[in-house]
C-alpha cells in the first residue's frame, strides 16, 4: 500500500480503522489465551483463581528475597526534642536558628553581606 498517495483525511480514516482492528485483535487474543489457561488449570485440578493466587504469592516472595525489604521507620529518638539555638541574629535576639534544616532568610542575608557563621554563633 502506497501511503504517500493518500490524502490526510484518508490517512486519518485508515488510522482509525487500524486502531479499531488492533483493539479487536488484542481483545480476541486475550480471550483465547484466557480460555487456554483456564483449560490447562482445570486439567491440573485447579481453578484460574487458585493458580493466580499462588502466582501472586510466589511473585511477592521472589521480590522480597531479591531485594532487601525497606524497614519501616518509626519516629527517631530525637523527633520532637527541642534543640538549643546555635546561631542568633546580631541585632534582633528574637531571631535564632538551631543550625538544622534550611538556613533562615536572615542567615542568608547575613552571609550575603559578608558576615560569617562564626560571628553569629552563640557562645557555648
Amino acid at each position: 500500500m502506497d501511503l504517500s498517495s493518500l490524502t490526510l483525511a484518508d490517512l486519518r480514516r485508515l488510522q482509525g480503522r487500524i486502531e479499531s482492528e488492533i483493539t479487536r485483535r488484542t481483545s480476541s487474543a486475550r480471550k483465547d489465551l484466557l480460555k487456554k489457561v483456564q483449560k490447562l488449570a482445570a486439567e491440573a485440578g485447579m481453578s484460574l483463581d487458585d493458580l493466580m493466587a499462588g502466582e501472586a504469592a510466589e511473585a511477592t516472595k521472589k521480590i522480597s528475597e531479591a531485594s532487601p525489604a525497606k524497614k519501616t521507620r518509626g519516629k527517631s529518638k530525637t523527633a520532637g526534642v527541642k534543640v538549643p539555638a546555635k546561631y542568633r541574629h546580631p541585632e534582633n535576639s528574637d531571631l535564632a536558628w538551631t543550625g538544622r534544616g534550611r538556613k533562615p532568610k536572615w542567615v542568608e542575608d547575613w552571609l550575603g553581606t559578608g558576615g560569617t557563621m562564626e560571628q553569629i554563633q552563640i557562645a557555648a
